[in-house]
């Protein structure tokens, strides 16, 4: 009777099966089962055609792109070294002939067999993202899905290992342009890497994101929402002085002539629904309804929301000193943050999960734990608080930097201020 061999892919259920079998022999104390039990098991691993549910590997694609994320800060002195070190790498990359483009032509996802994943995986293999050792088949296996992943994550895109439109455009990049984007960013990593202060806030416009730093380390890292392409979040250097729980919003000239007046034109009930009331020099309340919201000029009036669930600032206001009266705040459209573009503002920045960022903040101010914060915020009262030691905060413009040795990250332009048109947003 021949010997069998494990030639034939090997199913998970015959797997369990054995092994099950296995457990029952052991339980009977036979070491002689346990020894077969074992080379059995270690013949079904070591088989070259087992299958593809290698579990894993694909628990290591995952973390993979996990190790994109670091706790060192954009703005340090380990970025700045990161960056440089990418910089000679892509040199390379570029003196050897860069990448080739992908085909655009259709959605690649785990499980298709194109001509064009070759394409793909090579790559993919340039930038790092894939091991040589993956080779150049035709199959979008779990090899390329955890290679797709890093790359998504290193671009700021879901990682979902699906390509569409935004991961095609940031594929197709040229190596050229991103060695000149990282060489630009350098220059203002250089600008920031000195000393920023033992805690400080930064936020990344492009990336939409904000760091919380203590001791040279990441503390917290937030989803932001910044300013639209025509009302741009300004660039600046200032100090958080003051959280303001329960604020009361005041619109800004330009929201009052840019977006209320052509509302109430449309519905004269808006400034009602929207509990914002408005109130001339002395204090005095005005009735809406005595105002001509059909004049080309706004009122010279106070327009003031109530704080409340529906307040633009819901339930926080961050205050820092600066012209161009910005600052950062809560908001009742949470849904916002899952938006993969978060440029929706009027130039203030919008902070997911705001209440620990606060918490952070208000950590050596006397009084206020988290506790009383939640209390405070129930109550509906608006409450200004002075931190008891401001913070620096930053509001930069990052749009290359480097998390670690051969890990780019790479964000669009959306400002247009890199000066090449491929990277700006589409």
């Amino acid at each position: 009777m021949s010997k069998k061999k494990y030639s034939e892919p090997v199913s998970r259920r015959a797997f369990l099966g054995s092994a099950v079998a296995a457990g029952a022999t052991v339980a009977t104390g036979a070491a002689s089962a346990q020894t077969l039990t074992q080379t059995t098991i270690e013949s079904i691993i070591n088989a070259p055609r087992r299958g593809t549910w290698d579990d894993q590997f694909d628990a290591q694609a995952s973390r993979n792109a996990e190790k994109v994320n670091s706790r060192v800060p954009v703005l340090s002195a380990d970025t700045v070294n990161y960056v440089e070190t990418e910089i000679a790498a892509y040199q390379e990359i570029v003196y050897s002939g860069g990448w080739p483009v992908v085909p655009s032509s259709k959605k690649l996802r785990l499980g298709v067999d194109d001509p064009s994943v070759a394409t793909l995986r090579k790559r993919l293999i340039i930038s790092g993202d894939l091991a040589r050792s993956a080779g150049t088949s035709t199959a979008f296996d779990t090899y390329v899905d955890g290679a797709v992943k890093r790359f998504q994550a290193r671009h700021g895109l879901p990682v979902d290992g699906v390509l569409g439109r935004y991961s095609y455009a940031a594929l197709n990049v040229s190596a050229a342009v991103r060695l000149g984007q990282l060489e630009t960013n350098l220059i203002r990593l250089r600008s920031m890497s000195g000393y920023l202060g033992d805690r400080y806030v930064m936020v990344n416009i492009p990336a939409a994101q904000i760091e919380a730093v203590e001791g040279d380390k990441v503390a917290l890292r937030h989803t932001a929402i910044v300013g639209k392409i025509s009302r741009q979040t300004p660039i600046l250097n200032s100090k958080i002085h003051e959280v303001i729980l329960n604020p009361y919003w005041t619109a800004p000239r330009s929201i009052i002539e840019k977006d209320i007046m052509p509302l109430m034109r449309k519905d004269p009930t808006y400034l009602t629904r929207n509990a914002i009331r408005l109130f001339d020099g002395k204090g005095n309340e005005v009735d809406p309804q005595t105002i001509d919201w059909n004049a080309a000029e706004a009122p010279k009036l106070m327009f003031r929301q109530d704080p409340g669930k529906i307040n633009a600032m819901s339930s926080t206001k961050i205050n820092f000193h600066n012209p161009h009266a910005v600052y950062m705040h809560d908001t009742p459209q949470q849904s916002l943050f899952g938006k993969l573009l978060r440029f929706e503002s009027s130039g203030c920045v919008r902070v997911q999960n705001v209440r620990d960022l606060s918490t952070w903040l208000l950590r050596d101010t006397a009084g206020w734990d988290r506790q009383t914060m939640e209390q405070v915020i129930a109550s509906g009262v608006s409450t200004p608080i002075a931190l008891a030691e401001p913070v620096p905060v930053y509001f930069t413009y990052i749009t290359a930097w480097s998390t670690a040795d051969g890990v780019a990250q790479f964000r669009d332009d959306i400002y247009r201020r890199d000066g090449v048109e491929e990277l700006a947003l589409q």
